[in-house]
């Protein structure tokens, strides 16, 4: 086979002849000159393209080529810090794939709904191409720090019997002569009796939602990873938490410099993402929001705009510990030292970009499990396999979920959760 190349290699390639495959992204002329643009989807390069180097049959080709019409450019590499990813091509010959039809999505202002509708070719403009390259990064780094620590992956599965934090948000559908299933919230209990099996494992995978919802940091469908660790306590989780988080940051600042430069995202956040990560209880944040002069109640869970205001203070991720158990899970313990409140935490990430992580120590007492269960009005019937893990050789443990399009948003700067997935799936939109 031949070898194939790709804009991204082209610094390895400069004085040699290459034949790139791509798609016009842009082009100019300048009389005896024509500039194609290629796009690969792995980077933009410029073409020079010299009539007097040409055959005229050639040179005219690219007159022929409309926005994403496909074609083959062949030329010497040739580095121009002037040119869109630093390098140009020399052409010396141009192949006609196909012609594409008018393009609906120009280089004018459009509308998000229109930009939504047609998501299947949004993706492939420069700022949905750095989007999802960066979306990638963060799940590769996600799946290097569990995997590069002894991790084990295990998968959960989507159809659940019952719901993991309550039936309100559930999305429901017959299961064949079983009755109802549900659409997965969350893999954390099966990530618990893996625990127990593994010792350290983690599920990564699709979760819904059926949250009436519209603000910008809200989806029905999002991806979560959720480690679970046997003999870890809330300490634990914090200290893994915010090895997690610091890892991913970093690892998108040394790898996605480029793209983070193209979303014009200003990395000064980013680059304060190390360790130690502040720690507050929620009886703290409480006192931070009535210093600002916002009317809370102790014992309200954070809202949006609470988490912004505490975020303010900080200037980066913080952890918040320690919240009223009444507006906790079922599954979460409660703090020996005061039962009012439960062995949580949730990290909330700076420029009012909200919580990230949720997670907790969780309650390993069989008789304590069973009255929160009986106080949540669930179905113990649904838990028998849950309790269980009670029963035979119980351990203290813990665990959390981090949100990958919520990470992706903040990491990114974007103004809603909608660009951080390839194809959202929200209460108002089902396509494409």
């Amino acid at each position: 086979m031949a070898t194939k190349f790709y804009v991204e290699d082209l610094a390895q390639h400069v004085g040699e002849e290459v034949t790139l495959q791509g798609w016009l992204y842009n082009k100019r002329s300048g009389g005896k000159i024509k500039f194609p643009i290629l796009r690969d989807g792995t980077g933009l390069v410029q073409g020079v393209a010299v009539k007097s180097n040409l055959s005229e049959e050639v040179f005219n080709r690219i007159d022929q080529l409309t926005q994403e019409s496909s074609f083959v450019m062949k030329g010497k590499v040739r580095k121009e810090d002037r040119a869109p990813g630093g390098y140009e091509l020399d052409v010396t010959d141009i192949e006609i794939l196909k012609i594409a039809q008018e393009y609906p999505i120009t280089p004018k202002e459009h509308g998000v709904e229109f930009l939504m509708d047609r998501r299947h070719l949004w993706l492939r403009s420069s700022r949905q191409h750095a989007i999802l390259r960066i979306r990638h990064q963060i799940i590769k780094s996600i799946r290097d720090f569990f995997d590069g620590r002894g991790f084990t992956l295990v998968d959960s599965p989507i159809f659940t019997p019952a719901a993991c934090e309550g039936t309100s948000t559930l999305f429901e559908t017959e299961y064949f002569d079983l009755g109802k299933a549900y659409l997965t919230q969350s893999g954390q209990l099966y990530a618990e009796a893996a625990a127990m099996a593994l010792g350290k494992v983690y599920t990564f995978g699709p979760t819904f939602r059926a949250e009436k919802s519209k603000t910008r940091r809200h989806l029905t469908e999002f991806w979560m990873v959720e480690p679970e660790v046997a003999f870890n306590d809330l300490n634990d989780n914090m200290d893994l938490a915010e090895d997690f988080l610091v890892y991913i940051v970093q690892s998108v600042l040394k790898n996605r410099s480029a793209e983070l430069k193209t979303l014009e995202r200003n990395t000064a956040f980013l680059e304060r993402v190390q360790k130690p990560l502040p720690r507050i209880s929620y009886d703290e944040a409480v006192d931070i929001l009535h210093k600002k002069g916002l009317p809370f109640e102790w014992g309200n869970d954070l809202g949006g705009t609470d988490e912004t205001v505490i975020s303010e203070q900080f200037d980066r991720p913080l952890m918040v510990h320690r919240y009223p158990a009444e507006v906790k899970a079922f599954y979460m313990k409660r703090d020996p030292q005061n039962p009012k409140v439960a062995l949580a935490v949730d990290v909330l990430a700076p420029e009012g970009y909200g919580e990230i992580i949720g997670g907790s120590q969780r309650e390993d007492d069989l008789d304590l499990l069973l009255q929160r269960i009986k106080e949540h009005d669930l179905p113990q019937s649904a838990f028998e396999w849950y309790l269980d893990l009670r029963r035979y050789g119980s351990v203290p443990h813990a665990g959390f979920g981090l949100g990958v399009e919520r990470t992706v948003s903040w990491i990114c700067g974007l103004d809603h959760l909608r660009e951080a997935i390839p194809f959202a799936r929200m209460i108002y939109r089902l396509t494409p």
